[in-house]
C-alpha cells in the first residue's frame, strides 16, 4: 500500500485526507505548520507519524504529495518534489504568477514524473460525459459557450475572512478561489482560452476587499464564451449552456444531469445521474491520481493544462486593471 502525504491540514486539506483514505488504496500523513492541527488530524484519522516541517516530511519518502498549502507556496513545494522524484498532485490554482512553473514543468518532464492539478470537477461522471458528447459532435460544433455559477461562500466557508481567500496574493477573491474551476473544466470541453475582457468588483462579502462578483467574455478560438460568478447569492447554483450547430446541451451539475435540445418546438431530454455527495468527486480524483502514480492512467489535468488555466486566472486580473482584450499566448 502506498503512502501518502498531504501537505496543509485546511480544510481542503482534510478532504484530501479523508477522499484518500477512502479509497482503501494508500496509508496517509499529514504535514502542517500548526502543531495542534496536526495532533488533531493525527488522533481523528489514526495516523502514523505526521509532521511539522515540509522537508523532514519529504526525508521520510513517501509515494506520492498532495500540495493544499496557499496557492502562492505551490509551486517551490511542488519542486521540492520533483527534485526528490515524487509523484505530485497540486491543489488548484496552480500558482498565483508564473514564477517557477517552467522549472517545475521541465524537471517532471526529465524525471517523466506522474504530477496532476487537482481541478476536482474533472472528476465529475456528469462532466465526463458531457464532454465525450460534445467532443462526439453529435450536436455539430460549439460556436457559443455560457457559464453561470453562484452561491453563498459564508455557508459552505464560515472562516473565508481568516484564511488565503481573503488576498489575491494567496490566491483569494472569487476569480482565482471559484471561477477557475469553471474556466478550467469549459477549457478541456471546448479549447483553451485565446483572449478576454473582464469586469469584477467587491459587491457584499463583509470582511475581505476582494472581489466576489466577476463576469468575462472570451472566445476560445472561435467559440464565443461568456462567464458570469457571484459568491453571495442563495441558491447554490451553476448552469452551462453550449450551443452547438445543430443542437444545443446543458449541464446542471446541482440536479444531477445534463440535457438536450434540437427541435425549436420540443423539450429538453435529460440525461439522468445518480446524486452524488462532495466527498464523491474527491474520492474519484484520489482514484485517479493513484491509478496515475501506478502507469495505469493520465492525468485528470495536465501540469499544461493547469499553467493554460493559471494564464486565465492572471489575464482575467490584468484585464481589471487595463480594461482591454488580454491575448493569452
Amino acid at each position: 500500500m502506498k503512502q501518502a502525504l498531504i501537505v496543509g491540514g485546511g480544510s481542503i486539506g482534510e478532504r484530501h485526507l479523508r477522499c484518500f483514505l477512502d479509497t482503501s488504496r494508500v496509508t496517509a500523513s499529514i504535514c502542517d505548520v500548526n502543531e495542534s492541527l496536526v495532533a488533531s488530524l493525527k488522533e481523528k484519522y489514526k495516523l502514523g507519524d505526521c509532521f511539522t516541517d515540509f522537508d523532514k516530511a519529504l526525508d521520510s519518502k513517501p509515494d506520492m504529495v498532495v500540495i493544499c498549502t496557499p496557492a502562492h507556496l505551490h509551486i517551490p513545494m511542488a519542486q521540492a518534489c520533483a527534485d526528490r522524484g515524487i509523484p505530485v498532485l497540486i491543489e488548484k490554482p496552480l500558482s498565483t504568477n508564473f514564477d517557477g512553473i517552467d522549472k517545475l514543468i521541465t524537471t517532471v518532464k526529465e524525471k517523466n514524473l506522474p504530477v496532476a492539478v487537482a481541478y476536482v470537477t474533472r472528476a465529475n461522471p456528469i462532466l465526463q460525459d458531457f464532454r465525450k458528447t460534445i467532443q462526439s459532435e453529435r450536436f455539430g460544433k460549439p460556436v457559443q459557450l455560457v457559464f453561470t455559477s453562484g452561491q453563498h461562500f459564508p455557508f459552505y466557508r464560515p472562516a473565508y475572512k481568516e484564511i488565503y481567500y481573503n488576498n489575491r496574493a494567496t490566491g483569494g477573491g472569487a476569480i482565482q478561489d471559484a471561477l477557475t474551476h469553471g474556466l478550467n473544466y469549459c477549457e478541456w470541453l471546448i479549447g483553451p482560452i485565446t483572449k478576454l475582457v473582464a469586469d469584477a468588483d467587491h459587491k457584499v462579502l463583509e470582511g475581505v476587499e476582494v472581489e466576489d462578483t466577476v463576469h468575462v467574455i472570451a472566445r476560445h478560438n472561435n467559440v464565443m464564451a461568456s462567464y458570469t460568478l457571484n459568491q453571495y447569492q442563495a441558491p447554490n447554483d451553476m448552469v452551462l449552456t453550449v450551443a452547438c450547430t445543430e443542437g444545443t446541451l446543458r449541464y446542471e451539475p446541482t440536479e444531477f444531469r445534463w440535457s438536450w435540445q434540437v427541435d425549436p418546438a420540443g423539450h429538453w431530454t435529460h440525461v439522468e445521474f445518480p446524486p452524488m455527495e462532495r466527498d464523491d468527486g474527491f474520492v474519484a480524483q484520489a482514484e485517479a491520481f493513484v491509478d496515475l502514480c501506478e502507469g495505469k492512467a493520465e492525468p485528470l489535468c495536465s501540469l499544461e493544462d493547469g499553467y493554460q488555466t493559471l494564464k486565465a486566472n492572471l489575464a482575467i486580473l490584468n484585464a481589471l486593471d487595463s480594461t482591454n482584450w488580454q491575448k493569452l499566448s
